[in-house]
């Protein structure tokens, strides 16, 4: 088994039957790393964007550490608006969700309407988790997020070339 190197990519994925979608390879052999070896995607809704992050279990220890120095900094700096148990539901709010060796998983309805899924599914790596956007959200975005709109088009372009 390869150590995890983080989420690196993109990728296009358009919805199966069911409710299905599939892990593109990339993510699905890191996902894997990153679980132990194990074929669990944990999913997310995005707490300022209108999307989902993914990632395997090893991060939930991430997870941990970032609510504590959260937490640190808020009392530091005299925040009385952060609130830890609402900022943990955030953080580990995520399902756990098997998926097959051909990287098919179903997402849950309620993950569906938060992250404005429709027909597919664009992956955009980010290190330590990868986004899971509708192209039409993603396209909604700022100037930011230009180099990931234009490889979202490429993909989906390709997609519907290959499905012809």
């Amino acid at each position: 088994m390869s150590a995890f190197g983080g989420y690196s990519g993109q990728a296009y994925s358009p919805s199966g039957d069911k409710g299905r979608f599939v892990l593109p390879p990339a993510f699905r052999k890191a996902v894997k790393d990153s679980s132990g070896g194990n074929r669990i995607l944990c999913l997310a809704a995005h707490d300022r964007f209108d999307c989902l992050i993914g990632f395997g279990l090893s991060r939930t220890d991430k997870l941990e550490q970032q609510l504590e120095r959260e937490e640190e900094r808020a009392i530091r700096l005299g925040d009385d608006g952060f609130d830890r148990d609402v900022r943990a539901q955030q953080l580990f709010g995520f399902e756990q969700l098997p998926f097959d060796d051909s990287g098919r998983f179903v997402m849950p309805e309620h993950l569906r309407d938060l992250g404005k899924v429709a027909d597919g599914l664009y992956f955009q790596g980010a290190g330590d988790f990868f986004f899971l956007w509708n192209p039409d959200e993603l396209g909604r975005m700022d100037a930011a997020w230009k180099g990931a709109q234009a490889a979202c088009a490429k993909l989906i372009a390709a997609a519907k070339k290959g499905a012809a």
